[in-house]
């Protein structure tokens, strides 16, 4: 039977005796096997294959440092070394994860900071997927996805947020995220993105609302307006970033004095039109900063709305650069 040494939030399991030799030898096996770390850091995007291993662990159904709400309710999800993790630019992609049994569709939800490039620690039910997890380490080869099929966007003002400092996570996007900028008035504002995956505006934006525009490392946009300064919650929209989006519905929905944010959007099949759906309102999720495990909470897809009714947003298709752009500079 497997044993485990335990991290700050997070429980690795280790095969048989290998657990006995503790994380920090793991952690330099697995090093000299992938390769050192590169002084460039950046999130794997576009369709190239790449080599390397995989191990599991537990996030104990939580976020982790990409701070999701909790995480995915199919539980397949992966943490990234520091280079490919780079500062939270990986968090909400996806990878195409194949080991000898096959391979799994996961999310990119925390950081492994022992982990080298190429090393890539799984959720127990993910590893299962690709390979038997008494064998507790494994070759594997993986990829990003480019657009996978994703929710709406939903996007969360962080807890302690007020007109003098902001901060916002989006999630659902698909695709990890190039930049996010805000608009208070006529001009937009470009957001800074820390590694536990907020973008921050460290003097604030005033008291909203707000409309956010983002963009991803292939080029799609999408414009979420009226935003609410609304610490806690998670307010869910009708936006995608790309794809054909939900065809067309009239009507609103709403549920006490909350209202979702959406409206209409044009996407890179043609134009659409959506309505906003119902939702109910999310508790706020306690704490600060987040380290490597966020604080258990809802998830992210079931989020709740925000406060006030919103003017249309807009799916704005982007002309996608030739090569994705790197976090390296």
């Amino acid at each position: 039977m497997a044993g485990r040494s335990t991290w700050t939030g997070r429980t690795r399991w280790l095969a048989g005796g290998a657990a006995a030799a503790g994380a920090g030898l793991l952690g330099l096996l697995l090093a000299a096997q992938v390769g050192a770390s590169p002084a460039c850091a950046a999130p794997p995007v576009g369709g190239g294959t790449h080599q390397g291993k995989a191990t599991f662990y537990d996030a104990q159904g939580q976020g982790g440092n990409c701070s999701f709400d909790s995480a995915p309710a199919d539980r397949m999800y992966v943490a990234l070394g520091p280079a490919e993790y780079a500062d939270a630019a990986a968090c909400g992609g996806h990878l195409d994860v194949t080991g000898p049994r096959g391979t799994v569709r996961v999310v990119v939800m925390d950081q492994c900071p022992e982990c080298a490039v190429g090393h890539l620690d799984l959720s127990r039910e993910a590893f299962a997927r690709i390979a038997d997890p008494v064998r507790g380490i494994v070759d594997i080869s993986y990829r990003a996805v480019v657009d996978p099929p994703t929710g709406p966007l939903a996007v969360r003002v962080k807890e302690g947020s007020s007109q003098w400092w902001f901060a916002v996570r989006v999630t659902d996007h698909g695709n990890p995220l190039a930049t996010v900028e805000a608009r208070t008035g006529s001009e937009w504002r470009g957001l800074v993105r820390h590694d536990y995956n907020y973008w921050l505006a460290d003097d604030g934006l005033g008291p909203g609302p707000y409309s956010l525009r983002v963009t991803d490392v292939y080029g799609n946009r999408a414009t979420v307006p009226g935003v609410q300064l609304a610490p806690g919650r998670t307010q869910q929209t009708d936006v995608r970033l790309y794809g054909s989006g939900s065809g067309s519905s009239s009507g609103s929905g709403s549920s006490g004095s909350s209202s979702a944010v959406g409206g209409s959007g044009t996407d890179r099949s043609g134009d659409r039109s959506t309505a906003p759906p119902t939702s109910t309102a999310e508790p706020p999720s306690p704490g600060p900063t987040p380290t490597r495990s966020a604080s258990p909470g809802p998830s992210p897809t079931a989020g709740a709305a925000g406060l006030g009714a919103a003017a249309s947003p807009s799916t704005v298709p982007a002309a996608a650069p030739a090569d994705p752009p790197s976090v390296c500079g």
